[in-house]
């Protein structure tokens, strides 16, 4: 199984509703097990395209699903949840990007990991470093 983390996100819509919905279609799943959830943190949207602020946290899962699946099944929560993909970095009303997948390094033309944006998002750092924190509690 690979500890895994992935940013969510959504900013078009009931958001805070949009984001439970999207977790709670993670919880149902059989291929995905979530472990722990960040807080959600509302931020400024990111780029050149006019849009609302973000609800955005991050999530570790677990899972055995390969990096290509765990997109297919990632981007199939956000359809269901009426994400629409016409504007490239566009509001939604649901964002999944996978962050992590446990140690590996993935170059593809739809897929990068670690996420290449990582450094540039706030609350992504901040919600890595909370479950971090939060992780290294337990063990103390």
């Amino acid at each position: 199984m690979a500890i895994c983390y992935i940013g969510i996100g959504s900013n078009l819509g009931d958001r805070r509703r949009n984001i439970g919905a999207a977790i709670s279609e993670i919880e149902k799943s059989s291929t995905i097990s979530l472990r722990r959830v960040s807080s959600i943190y509302e931020t400024e949207p990111v780029g050149e395209v006019p849009q609302g602020k973000f609800l955005n946290g991050v999530l570790e899962i677990e899972t055995n699903l390969t990096p290509r699946q765990l997109l297919k099944e990632l981007n199939g929560i956000e359809d269901d949840l009426g994400r629409e993909r016409r504007i490239r970095n566009g509001p939604r009303t649901m964002d999944l990007d996978i962050l992590y997948y446990a140690d590996e390094v993935v170059n593809e033309d739809d897929l990068v990991i670690p996420h290449p944006r990582i450094g540039q998002r706030e609350f992504v750092l901040r919600g890595l470093g909370e479950l971090h924190k939060s992780m290294a509690r337990k063990v103390l």
